[in-house]
């Protein structure tokens, strides 16, 4: 009788392990999919920054001429 309820506690650890691991998991993914999304915000904002100031011809030369 006593190795059945070590055999439970053992299967009942076994599956919050798999579900801490599964919710790890997830949480990675979420924190991936965010780092995407944000870099390519960033990446959007550089190049329209590049573009805007490819026609702002107010900007000194290195000589300052």
């Amino acid at each position: 009788m006593g190795d059945s309820h070590v055999e439970a506690e053992v299967q009942r650890r076994i599956a919050a392990a798999k579900r801490e691991a599964e919710q790890r998991k997830q949480q990675r993914a979420e924190l991936a999919a965010a780092r995407r999304r944000g870099l390519a915000f960033r990446q959007a904002a550089r190049l329209r920054n590049l573009a805007a100031a490819a026609f702002d011809n107010t900007t000194p030369a290195a000589s300052g001429c």
